[in-house]
């Protein structure tokens, strides 16, 4: 019985030991900060430390952030990992989404501006012309071009409203 309870206690002694050495369990390293980094910058920094990284998909674009550049990652920087560690890092991308621009027109300004604005989009200059319904939309553009509804453009992209002067304009009435 005393041989079998010592034959026990060494052979799990060599088992820790060994899992010990194969899973290198004292080794760590430090994840580095991969912040505003290239692809490839992050590529050589985690090559040289013995870790891998996965993309995963991009996330808003942030003006704050170069283009294709590293916006977040898991694990964080300063945390320890071990050697062969995948590190998921998450990319800005190349510029905002295009965003459908609504259908505003024969709205009233009030309701126009601010279905735009909560979309991202900017109001640029305002021009009247003459209709009988005062600050009614009558048409949306976009670098001098009438936008239709639906037309796809970048968030933060720039639209000038025209709208109804209120004034009405002359009507012809002879044949």
């Amino acid at each position: 019985m005393v041989i079998a309870v010592a034959m026990i206690a060494i052979l799990s002694y060599v088992a820790l030991e060994w899992l010990e050495s194969t899973t290198n369990h004292h080794q760590r390293i430090v994840v580095p900060s991969l912040s505003k980094k290239t692809l490839d910058e992050v590529g050589k920094i985690l090559e040289e430390k013995e870790l891998r990284y996965e993309v995963q998909d991009s996330a808003s674009f942030n003006p704050d952030y170069p283009r294709y550049s590293v916006l977040e990652q898991n694990p964080v920087a300063g945390s320890e990992v071990k050697e062969n560690r995948k590190i998921y890092v998450t990319l800005n991308p190349s510029g905002y989404r295009k965003i459908e621009v609504p259908n505003v027109v024969q709205r009233t300004r009030r309701q126009a501006e601010p279905k735009l604005v909560a979309l991202g989009f900017k109001i640029g200059s305002v021009t009247y012309q003459p209709n009988i319904a005062r600050d009614m939309v009558l048409e949306l553009r976009h670098n001098g071009k009438r936008l239709k509804p639906g037309t796809k453009l970048m968030k933060t992209s720039v639209i000038d409203l025209v709208l109804g002067d209120g004034r009405g304009g002359t009507i012809n009435l002879s044949n």
